[in-house]
């Protein structure tokens, strides 16, 4: 923030210079900071163990939803084709009224991103109402947006609750590491946490030391917690790494030179979903009750559609991706092309309208949608499942959050074993994808010099 003087100005003589920064290194020193320090620490810990309970009621609905109930109606594993339209329908008639009538609107559309204010007290329990009634139902969104909100306004609130002032720099850094911790439990690394917010946040010098460093802690802290927690109930958690098969996969020219028109399709497909998301979204804003309603319903119907044509679950078409992205890595040749192509086209459809109306984080669809693009392509010459996967979403990951280094890490992780070997295709990906979703979103600029 510019200032009218320098800090410790008053009362300089005229040719006296301007005071230097402060040293990022003694503010890190001062009492009140390691007091603040401490307190993100602290906050890990019930932000992951709100996370946790979170994530395993939302994994429960799910398997109640999408599993055991179709078992006890139909006796089938398999939901019936029609299963998504009555789900939908109703995550859309209760999304529209916490989005009508609650405070806060059950958060941000998921088209405008991760970021957004931590939520007030009253706001929060509605931001977790409407990502419980969209998730589970079908909506093509994952958990991460919700959670890094809840998280957020949960570390503000414990804040509050110690007297810290509300709006303050000491409110905002614990606000952050709540975000922090939460983001460590979605993707189940503090290290894709700490890229995130580093990348998030785009400060520099001693205001990314002062806000990162505790941002940090809480993340390493809420990781620890969150596993230990998985470990001690047994509760199915978040893993970033697939279910790749052992293989002695090493990249060649024709991987990476592949890399380059698959990660241009890539962003251009995701472009391609964001606009009609934003086309959608005013429509549903101005009408928040039947818009949410009808839109809602079109995801059911993409993957009703899905299910009728291919003879597969619905569940594949709707949802996060994650299950369906995981049996793709594991055995990419038991999916034939018709079910790889109609899945990409309509939980494309359905992700779009998803963005636009429902509420819910948007990272993991995109990723899983470039899992089902790279499958695609893997038949190409000189190509493959694995390196084609790898580039796929490692584009749609950059695409959809333009941060390539989180989007780098992100892919790194999940080809777990593979990971290190296939970081030259990411990068490669990430780069070609980062810049061709510039250019479509901004067009090209003609300047020569690099000057900001």
């Amino acid at each position: 923030m510019t200032r009218a003087h320098p800090p410790g100005s008053a009362g300089a003589s005229p040719s006296a210079g301007p005071e230097p920064p402060a040293d990022p290194t003694e503010l890190v020193r001062r009492v009140g900071y390691l007091r603040t320090l401490a307190l993100a620490g602290l906050v890990g810990v019930p932000v992951s163990l709100a996370a946790f309970g979170f994530l395993a009621l939302l994994h429960a609905m799910e398997d109640r939803i999408w599993h055991d109930l179709p078992q006890a109606l139909t006796g089938s594993d398999t939901p019936p084709w029609w299963w998504p339209l009555p789900l939908l329908a109703l995550a859309g008639l209760g999304v529209g009224a916490v989005v009508r009538w609650a405070p806060g609107h059950g958060g941000h559309m998921p088209i405008d991103g991760l970021g957004g204010p931590p939520p007030s007290a009253a706001e929060l329990p509605w931001v977790l109402v409407a990502a419980l009634v969209s998730l589970p139902l079908g909506a093509v969104l994952g958990p991460e947006a919700p959670l890094i909100a809840g998280g957020s306004g949960l570390a503000l609130l414990i804040a509050q609750l110690l007297g810290i002032e509300h709006g303050s720099r000491k409110s905002m850094i614990v606000a952050g590491s709540g975000a922090a911790a939460a983001v460590a439990a979605i993707f189940g690394s503090p290290v894709v946490a700490a890229v995130l917010l580093i990348e998030m946040i785009q400060l520099s010098g001693a205001a990314l030391a002062i806000v990162v460093v505790p941002c940090l802690l809480a993340a390493g802290i809420g990781a620890i917690v969150f596993t230990g927690l998985g470990a001690w109930s047994g509760l199915p958690i978040g893993s970033l790494r697939l279910p790749i098969p052992p293989t002695d996969f090493r990249p060649d020219v024709a991987d990476l030179l592949w890399a380059v028109p698959l990660a241009v399709l890539t962003a251009a497909g995701i472009r391609v979903v964001r606009l009609v998301a934003r086309r959608v979204a005013p429509w549903v804003t101005a009408r928040p009750l039947a818009g949410t309603f009808a839109a809602a319903l079109g995801v059911g119907a993409c993957a009703a559609a899905y299910a009728l044509l291919t003879g597969r679950s619905p569940a594949e078409a709707a949802l996060s991706g994650q299950q369906t992205l995981a049996a793709l890595a594991a055995d990419p040749a038991a999916w034939p092309e018709l079910p790889l192509l109609a899945l990409l086209l309509f939980k494309s459809a359905g992700y779009a309208l998803s963005l636009a109306a429902l509420r819910g984080g948007p990272i993991f669809p995109a990723v899983s949608l470039g899992g089902v693009f790279g499958v695609l392509a893997g038949p190409l010459p000189g190509l493959g499942p694995v390196p084609a996967m790898a580039a796929g979403m490692a584009a749609a990951s950059v695409a959809i959050m333009s941060l390539p280094v989180s989007a780098v890490v992100l892919v790194v992780l999940l080809m777990g074993p593979l990971g290190f070997r296939t970081t030259p295709i990411i990068l490669i990906a990430v780069v070609v994808a980062f810049v061709t979703e510039q250019i479509l979103e901004h067009g090209l600029s003609r300047r020569r010099d690099l000057r900001p």
